[in-house]
């Protein structure tokens, strides 16, 4: 089976992406291969589901997720896996749509399968003097931030796998008179509380700006990378 041998060839895990790019589809009789790839380690007894978009053999199981420090049932090595995972595809798509990509300097050796963020990954973990000291100070913590080509702020992305919505909510409201976009990212289970958090009176200037973006979306943005250049989230 191709998948599974290219899977083995990345290190026994790989993105959706990865692998539509390492896989030979010359002989494959269909038109939809990347349907076909996605299919296959959904179906699979011998692929198991780390992250939405991220797949791993299950003969390498354990090697995987030690490579990746990740202990099933470890509720804090989940979430810095988790975190880490998420920040790394927002400056992947940063990055391809051309945008300068910013993590705080405090998650600088978080791991994205296997890369440090800043040094492999991010291109800084200081912020260009865009703004006032007290605004950059709020905006020094946010997950990921992307940057258009006059170093402005274009993006903010708060990554909550379990910490507080409303602190992320509270600094896109101090951030609110820049012309950019202001994200949720977290799993499809906390939308409901995003909404109660959102749709208070205080929050009401930015009700409009604000956008929950689940999990499974970002894995599917990036595993289209190719195509989102003229996509709006």
């Amino acid at each position: 089976m191709q998948v599974i041998e290219a899977m083995r060839k990345e290190g026994g895990y790989a993105t959706l992406r990865r692998l539509n790019e390492v896989v030979d589809f010359s002989t494959w009789a269909t038109k939809t291969p990347e349907a076909t790839v996605r299919r296959i380690v959904q179906d699979s007894k011998e692929i198991f589901r780390i992250q939405p978009g991220l797949w791993a053999l299950e003969d390498m199981r354990d090697e995987v997720l030690r490579m990746f420090e990740l202990k099933v049932g470890d509720k804090h090595s989940e979430e810095l896996f988790t975190h880490g995972y998420y920040q790394g595809l927002l400056v992947e798509i940063g990055k391809y749509k051309k945008q300068l990509t910013y993590i705080p300097a405090q998650d600088k050796s978080r791991k994205f399968m296997g890369k440090q963020l800043l040094s492999e990954l991010s291109d800084t973990t200081t912020l260009p003097d865009f703004t006032y000291d007290n605004l950059k100070k709020k905006a020094r913590t946010i997950d990921v931030i992307w940057f258009n080509e006059r170093k402005m702020p274009s993006a903010f992305y708060e990554v909550e796998h379990t910490t507080n919505i409303k602190n992320s909510l509270s600094k896109f409201y101090e951030l609110q008179d820049f012309h950019a976009d202001f994200y949720i990212v977290a799993d499809c289970c906390r939308k409901k509380e995003y909404e109660d958090k959102l749709n208070v009176s205080m929050f009401e200037p930015i009700q409009k700006r604000v956008s929950f973006l689940e999990y499974s979306r970002v894995a599917t943005m990036y595993e289209g990378i190719k195509k989102i250049t003229s996509v709006k989230w």
